[in-house]
């Protein structure tokens, strides 16, 4: 559906078109263009309230309650107050813009990320997510920040206005600290840090990049006809800048505050929920420590430490409803024709197996692939409609796996010849396990070996007008001779 053009004098309401449908939080885009409708209005009219902001993130996040109040108090206050400064005159406004920039402090699988991409798509907004790492102070070595502010354009489908609305998320920022304690070589951190000073106060961005050889074409070019080069720029006062890191290191520097660390050369051993505590009593001469400019933290007025997530914190997360990994598997089988389903049971193991990878939410991913990607390439080619994960599946795979391949093959085999036939055959389990060793020896389909071995059988046992035939081991070992001394002895019976 073709969305109407932004008009920066509508409300922001308007402008992040908050509707009331569901969010598909497995989604890949996310911060989706927002469409325009209504009466064109001075008003700024953003009315979602942080206890509503809350009970929608905590339908999809698990584990990080107290995390979730603070980031949506401050987020609905910072669209809030954008709210109100529209209405009041221009001489009652504060000079100067202190924003709720965020910074995020939690180990990789937490659900940092997650958390934004959750915010900005219930409201619409544009939103940008990048690694801090991949820029440098000058631009050319690596990129420039101000890209950043650009690629909100881009996302917001060139409404410069929408654009500055909306968010902009950098991680791993703590790789950008300039501190000692760093490893490598300490190339730009603090000129990037200054450069995202810029941004997250307020300041002016060129639409268009200065070095690139494009826009100063386009530039000359406009410049000849028109006799004048105008400029469109990027004003990032509303724009709500999010940051997050794992800050490895930074529970040591708090610890030595606090008078924690052992005496001598010694460190104490820290164990993960006392990271937690430490990690949460964190200041802002903490981070200078460990490596930030006093301005760049001054900027990032809000702190919140992200739990570490437990087996159960794991198990909880593939429970929810809303799993995505769960949810995102399913649709992998679906598109197969496949009904796929998790015990209670296996999920319990699927979460223990993803916390001893230690990276979190992201390490369930990996289990889930892990287990079940033979699956995923056999079953496509059988009859099998459904699969249970269970116990079974998760212990050994590959055991449970052989079974279900073999059922397949046999009802499929028992299928074929009692439609063709008229007759039923059953198979003893000795019978079975030689036929699935031969089938691997001969690299055979069980449907197709048996097809080989008993594809003749229905004319003997039509002699003796049988409708119902157990095959036992002995025939499988020899299918002709077996059948013609069962003829022998029960022809003229």
């Amino acid at each position: 559906m073709t969305k109407p053009a932004f008009d920066p004098e509508k409300s922001i309401e308007e402008i992040l078109n908050l509707e009331s449908e569901e969010v598909q939080p497995n989604a890949e885009t996310v911060g989706e263009k927002a469409g325009v409708s209504g009466k064109k209005t001075s008003e700024l009219n953003f009315n979602i309230k942080p206890e509503e902001l809350e009970s929608f993130l905590n339908q999809y996040v698990v584990g990080q309650e107290e995390t979730i109040e603070v980031i949506a108090t401050k987020v609905c206050t910072h669209f809030n107050r954008m709210n109100l400064e529209h209405k009041i005159p221009q001489k009652e406004r504060l000079v100067g813009n202190i924003k709720s920039n965020l910074l995020l402090i939690g180990p990789t699988g937490v659900g940092k990320t997650y958390i934004v991409k959750l915010i900005a798509k219930k409201i619409g907004v544009p939103f940008v997510k990048a690694d801090a790492t991949k820029f440098s102070e000058t631009g050319y070595v690596g990129g420039d920040v101000e890209d950043l502010v650009r690629e909100l354009v881009h996302e917001a489908d060139g409404d410069i206005k929408k654009a500055e609305y909306g968010i902009i998320y950098l991680d791993e920022i703590d790789k950008i600290a300039s501190s000692g304690h760093m490893y490598g070589p300490d190339v730009s951190r603090s000129g990037v840090q200054r450069n995202l000073l810029k941004l997250m106060e307020e300041a002016e961005v060129d639409l268009k990049t200065p070095h690139d050889l494009a826009s100063q074409v386009e530039a000359a070019m406009e410049a000849q006809r028109t006799g004048k080069v105008s400029r469109q720029k990027i004003n990032t006062r509303n724009i709500l800048f999010i940051v997050s890191g794992a800050f490895s290191g930074l529970e040591e520097i708090i610890n030595k505050r606090l008078n924690k660390q052992s005496i001598g050369f010694e460190k104490t051993k820290i164990a993960g929920e006392d990271r937690q505590d430490i990690l949460k009593k964190v200041k802002t001469e903490d981070l200078i420590e460990f490596g930030f400019e006093s301005e760049f933290v001054g900027r990032l007025p809000v702190y919140v430490v992200l739990n570490d997530l437990n087996e159960d914190g794991l198990y909880k997360i593939l429970k929810n409803k809303y799993s995505t990994v769960v949810l995102g598997k399913k649709m992998d089988f679906r598109s197969y024709g496949i009904d796929l389903s998790f015990s209670d049971e296996a999920l319990r193991l699927l979460a223990g197996k993803a916390h001893s990878e230690k990276t979190g939410a992201r390490g369930l991913l990996s289990v889930f692939e892990k287990v079940l990607i033979k699956f995923e390439k056999s079953l496509p080619s059988t009859n099998i409609k459904r699969l249970v994960v269970d116990r079974r599946v998760i212990e050994s795979p590959a055991e449970a796996l052989k079974e279900l391949l073999i059922e397949d093959g046999i009802q499929s085999f028992q299928k074929d010849f009692l439609v063709e036939h008229g007759i039923y055959l059953e198979f003893e389990k000795e019978a079975v396990e030689k036929i699935q060793e031969m089938a691997g020896e001969k690299l055979k389909s069980i449907k197709q070996l048996c097809s080989e071995l008993f594809h003749d059988y229905y004319h003997g046992l039509r002699l003796v007008k049988l409708e119902h035939f157990t095959i036992p081991r002995e025939a499988v070992d020899s299918p002709d001779e077996y059948l013609n001394n069962f003829i022998k002895e029960n022809y003229h019976k």
